[in-house]
């Protein structure tokens, strides 16, 4: 039977003092900006006196530096509820939290001891379980928890370690105390916001960040990613961060820290187990995947093993984790400790495993499934929060799943009544009174609660704190409001020193250097390139027929008239209906191009990522205000001039690499789509009078073709340069050139020293098409034409996208 906890969280009040009751803080004043004796902390004092020197429009101006970058950097969160789920602006507090470095050191120090102590916890657990046997943890806590996952029972991590990187939500009492709020030892989060809190803070306030001996984040990121180099078993291994994908709430930080540490980004269906090792689908075929920086819940990981509903996880990698092939940040079923009940356990633990007490002591917390917990949680529900005993949040985080213990008692069942039923999956904890940082609200600094969330990574010497953190600013004086989801705010928190700190950067210092190529491209990546460059293509086709079909039908106001009605019924057969100045089905090709460019964040810039946005934004708002003919004709050529800014950033700052042949193609092959529709539908002998010069001008050639022809338009001519010249960027031929020589670079063009049917299907219809005359370019040649390309595309999936 478990040891009994009532009386020690008693003495621990008795020697620390109550962390709640009896303060009361001065109006008006942050808690964080005073020291014991009511005097402000030196560590602010810079930071105050500058705010003081500055007026209004200054720190307006400042704020606004900082709330562009993190627009322009593409920085969100996904908020759930309503509707549906949306993407929100990173909601920045823009005065940081400042830390006095000697008090962060006792701060490091108590929670290296506790990450060391739950590595000890979940070893156990998932080991020689002495800690149940000797009474230190009640089994119910174990065998009861969703987050205990029996199949990995006795599976040691290949490199013998359960925790690599965690994070704790700390506060500090109104006393000055820290207090563990919660662990978090799943899939952690945040760390990717806490840099991009750290670049935006500094934008607001660059001269004083440059004056101030504040600690740089790099160092840390940069010890944790050799430490995962090290942990490769083989040369050829490759380190991937294993997403849920683009619907999760974090989603943009998986796909910043992939980048920003040079990882892969991937997801569980990248991923295959083959022979009892992990191998990641590339278009070069299967690579092995040797560490797995795990950002998805491990119940979903295998859906054979563990959860069978899962659709997000990897068939095998539970038989890949016992075959010791790959390692697993965190290992699976790590998260157990983060139950809210395991802190009622952990100084005992601690005492147990480490011989000595806790540096840094949890909020006080009772489990209810012993009779003594329950009596003490419900003699003094007053001062209690009761909650879900399994719950992995902390109270002031769980959307309503924790409740007052005063508002407990409605419906006539008392609370011992109600604890004594479900005492076994509840917890009591006693309510926290979180210290206040000061807060920029409307126009003056404001005390609001905060809290910290603070990580660890295991190194090469040991586990490591990241200096600094991100503190969670509440939205006003409630406590609950402390969650993003509930309208809290995010700031940066500076570890201040008082001499010059080290400059720490990820780039290596040597010298000399290994210029070491992009890895191999995941065919899920490849696939969101190759329809990026189709719905930007299609989207820009469908532009260039829409401005001209409107700058007609300015001059004729008539839609019956043949050229007119001829190119209406062609677009609707691509269900482009003329009779919206801005189609639906424009606006959802933007839309796919958006998906496909979100789905491959890490290989994305952020100025194609706001160009993308910029141009859904316009349409959009197009969709709603423009009329046809002459509005719809100027907005067509907006679009068209943000399209082509867009193109333009991919064009001169994307890596010419795999990637940029896959989104290149894609390209090809639309325009080529586009144009061959175009001229087998509007170049035959029933063409109505001014299908030419219509053509050309959606070709943009009408200029190459005054100066290549000294004829008009005819059907010849206009055959001639819009299929079969090669050096025409519009020609159907020219996409063809570009197609046939960037399939000649791709992984796999010859195979045993054969062409690939893809590459054999390239020449094919590159060739045929060369050697084409005018003259022979019938309707029936199109059609067999459009059928061709069609088949390329299918074909480029078969070979390096399944």
């Amino acid at each position: 039977m478990a040891k009994k906890q009532t009386a020690e969280a008693e003495e621990k009040h008795r020697r620390d003092g109550d962390p709640v009751f009896g303060y009361r803080a001065l109006p008006g004043i942050a808690d964080e900006m005073l020291d014991r004796d009511g005097n402000v902390r030196p560590v602010w004092q810079p930071l105050l006196s500058a705010l003081g020197r500055m007026d209004e429009t200054d720190l307006a101006n400042r704020f606004a530096r900082a709330d562009r970058y993190l627009r322009d950097a593409g920085v969100f969160y996904r908020a759930y509820g309503g509707r549906e789920n949306s993407e929100r602006s990173w909601p920045l507090s823009h005065i940081p939290v400042l830390i006095d470095e000697a008090e962060w050191a006792v701060v490091s120090q108590g929670l290296i001891q506790r990450a060391e102590l739950l590595e000890r916890v979940v070893a156990d657990i998932y080991g020689e379980n002495r800690l149940v046997q000797e009474g230190l943890l009640p089994p119910a806590l174990v065998a009861s928890n969703p987050e205990f996952l029996r199949p990995l029972v006795g599976v040691k991590p290949a490199d013998g370690h359960f925790l690599h990187f965690c994070s704790f939500e700390i506060g500090r009492g109104p006393d000055g105390n820290w207090w563990v709020l919660s662990d978090r030892t799943e899939a952690p989060s945040g760390a990717g916001f806490a840099l991009e809190n750290r670049v935006a803070t500094t934008r607001a306030f660059s001269d004083l960040y440059a004056e101030t001996h504040v600690h740089r984040l790099a160092g840390f990121f940069g010890a944790f990613r050799d430490t995962l180099q090290a942990r490769k078993q083989h040369p050829d291994d490759r380190i991937a961060v294993l997403s849920p994908g683009i619907a999760n709430e974090t989603y943009f930080e998986h796909a910043y820290i992939a980048r920003y540490l040079g990882f892969m980004l991937l997801e569980g269906e990248d991923l295959t187990v083959v022979g009892g090792r992990v191998m990641v689908r590339t278009v070069a075929g299967l690579k092995p995947i040797g560490v797995l920086w795990r950002r998805l819940d491990a119940a979903f990981a295998d859906p054979i093993e563990l959860n069978q509903s899962s659709h997000i996880g990897t068939p095998g990698i539970v038989e890949a984790l016992r075959a010791g092939s790959v390692s697993i940040v965190n290992a699976l079923g790590s998260g157990i400790v983060e139950s809210r009940a395991f802190l009622a356990f952990m100084p005992a633990i601690c005492r147990h495993l480490l011989g000595e007490e806790q540096r840094l002591p949890s909020i006080a917390t009772w489990w209810c499934g012993q009779q003594a917990e329950r009596d003490n949680v419900a003699g003094n529900v007053e001062r209690m929060v009761i909650g879900p005993a399994y719950s992995t949040r902390p109270f002031f985080d769980d959307n309503g799943q924790s409740v007052l213990g005063t508002s407990l008692c409605e419906g006539g069942t008392s609370v011992s009544e109600w604890l004594g039923t479900g005492g076994g999956k509840l917890v009591g904890q006693e309510v926290v009174t979180l210290s206040t940082t000061p807060a920029w609200v409307r126009g003056r600094l404001t005390p609001r609660p905060m809290s910290l969330r603070v990580f660890a990574a295991r190194t090469r010497d040991g586990w490591q704190i990241m200096p600094g953190g991100f503190a969670r600013i509440g939205s006003g004086d409630d406590v609950a409001a402390i969650a993003m989801q509930a309208g809290g705010t995010a700031a940066d928190v500076w570890i201040v020193s008082n001499k010059p700190v080290e400059y720490t950067t990820l780039l290596p210092a040597e010298e000399s250097f290994t210029r070491n190529m992009p890895g191999s491209l995941p065919s899920r990546a490849a696939d969101n390139l190759f329809w990026l460059g189709r719905y930007i293509e299609r989207a820009e086709g469908a532009l260039r027929i829409l401005r001209a079909w409107h700058g007609r039908f300015a001059q004729a106001a008539d839609p019956n008239m043949p050229l007119l009605k001829d190119v209406t019924d062609y677009l609707a057969a691509l269900d482009i209906n003329t009779r919206q100045p801005v189609p639906d089905s424009l606006l959802a090709n933007i839309d796919s191009a958006l998906v496909s460019a979100g789905n491959i964040r890490d290989r994305f810039s952020p100025d194609g990522w706001l160009a993308l946005n910029d141009l859904s934004r316009t349409a959009r708002k197009f969709r709603a205000t423009v009329q046809a003919g002459d509005d719809a004709t100027h907005a067509m050529t907006i679009l068209l001039r943000k399209l082509a800014g867009f193109a333009g950033l991919v064009h001169e700052n994307m890596y010419r690499f795999t990637g940029w042949r896959f989104l290149s193609i894609g390209r090809y092959i639309e325009r080529g789509l586009h144009m061959t529709r175009l001229l087998g539908h509007m170049s035959g002998p029933e063409a109505p009078d001014g299908a030419y010069d219509m053509l050309l001008e959606i070709g943009d050639s009408v200029m190459t073709h005054r100066r290549r022809y000294n004829v008009n338009t005819a059907a010849l001519t206009v055959t001639d340069l819009l299929a079969l010249d090669p050096l025409n960027p519009r020609s159907v031929l020219y996409q063809l050139n570009e197609i046939k020589t960037e399939v000649e670079l791709l992984p796999n063009a010859f195979v045993n020293g054969q062409m690939s049917p893809f590459y054999r299907e390239t020449m094919r219809l590159h060739s045929g098409l060369a050697v084409m005359t005018p003259e022979a370019m019938t309707a029936t040649v199109y059609k067999q034409l459009e059928r061709d390309l069609e088949k390329l595309s299918n074909l480029l999936a078969q070979t390096y996208l399944g």
